[in-house]
């Protein structure tokens, strides 16, 4: 079983739009709402791909009541954190022209005891675990060691443990050394102050991560370690247009798949970049094209950065 953790978890709503133009009225062409989060969508991918997976989340309010309903309908099994008195975050992503705007909401405030059940609630599901999956931002009320707090909690029980957080919840959490973290170019400027991924990569290995799969975006994954670097990517003429919104969370997914298959890091970046790719060719997170997975993996390269 991977288990998924989303301390933040959304509402997501998508409206398609044919155009946006700031100032104007627009017409919607399509609504969807679906749970989201982070590590929602990788738990969705995971269950997707036929992989047994748990996902832990808190829940509260309407929109916490909508989440729970989606994951049920979905066959998703979760382990919910009741939010008394506190909503759940909604999550609006307009799409058009080929691309994404972005409206996230800051969500609720947890509890310390609040947090003390969601601990507890991974702290459960730890022993028949083969990977934790740690995705998002940290709700208000967590402080930022909070994240180190789980790593350490699955290293404890020997489960490998993926990160993907940015700021001050994923530097807090590099102490506690998690396996793998999954951050995007933006996020490794922003904690290491260089502008160079393979420099940056290479610092954080330093600080405790075991290995870091940076996004590039179209040009692929950056993947380092203290053995070396790699450069996962698909070629130019691969054709791959759409809604990049959960691309990175099915790179989060098929590390997990990697992790817990114990499979060689060039298996699991190689998944990585198609699952990727397919999303983009997917309308929402969560979500991949299938037949566009399986044309895409054997197009993906990977090679010593």
């Amino acid at each position: 079983m991977i288990v998924t953790v989303t301390p933040n978890p959304a509402l997501d709503i998508t409206y398609t739009l044919a155009a946006l133009r700031p100032h104007e009225s627009h017409r919607v062409e399509t609504v969807h709402e679906q749970a989201g989060g982070k590590g929602v969508n990788v738990a969705r991918v995971l269950h997707a791909l036929g992989r047994r997976t748990t996902a832990v989340l808190p829940l509260g309010g309407a929109a916490g009541n909508a989440v729970k309903a989606d994951l049920d309908r979905s066959g998703i099994v979760h382990l919910t954190i009741p939010l008394t008195g506190a909503a759940t975050r909604r999550t609006i992503a307009v799409v058009h022209d080929g691309d994404a705007t972005m409206l996230n909401e800051p969500g609720p405030e947890l509890s310390a005891l609040q947090w003390t059940a969601l601990r507890a609630g991974v702290a459960s599901l730890v022993p028949a675990a083969r990977a934790l999956v740690l995705s998002g931002s940290l709700p208000r009320g967590v402080p930022p060691g909070g994240y180190a707090e789980l790593v350490r909690l699955a290293r404890d029980r020997g489960v490998p443990v993926i990160l993907d957080a940015a700021g001050p919840a994923l530097t807090e959490a590099l102490d506690a050394r998690p396996t793998i973290i999954k951050p995007n170019v933006a996020e490794l400027r922003e904690v290491t102050g260089t502008d160079d991924p393979p420099t940056a990569a290479r610092a954080l290995v330093r600080a405790g991560a075991g290995t870091v799969v940076a996004s590039l975006g179209p040009d692929g994954l950056l993947a380092v370690d203290p053995a070396g670097a790699w450069r996962a990517f698909l070629p130019a003429d691969a054709g791959i247009s759409g809604n990049p919104t959960g691309a990175g969370d099915s790179v989060v997914a098929a590390l997990a798949v990697g992790l817990a298959e114990r499979a060689p890091l060039p298996v699991a970046l190689t998944r990585a970049v198609a699952l990727s790719a397919a999303t983009v060719q997917a309308r929402y997170a969560g979500m991949f094209d299938r037949d566009g997975y399986r044309r895409l993996l054997p197009q993906v390269q990977v090679v010593p950065a």
